[in-house]
């Protein structure tokens, strides 16, 4: 596989897009996205992007704050 395109290349499973999430999440401190903002991002149906933002929050990588945003779990 050419490296130009493994960085361009779309995520194929929903373990490729959990990883790309945290990632990003984790390069980008205090980062809140709401559910629109996460289908935007990563130009996402909105049931994929509410099972990803439900697997992230029921592993408690992610919280959900008064708002509605998501947020690393950690940050209190």
């Amino acid at each position: 596989m050419n490296d130009i395109y493994a960085l361009t290349e779309e995520p194929a499973t929903t373990t490729d897009w959990l990883q790309l999430i945290k990632a990003e999440y984790l390069e980008i401190p205090g980062l809140c996205l709401t559910p629109p903002q996460v289908r935007r991002l990563w130009n996402l149906d909105s049931v994929t992007a509410e099972t990803l933002i439900a697997e992230l929050t029921d592993i408690q990588f992610l919280r959900r704050t008064p708002r509605g945003g998501y947020v690393l779990a950690d940050l209190a």
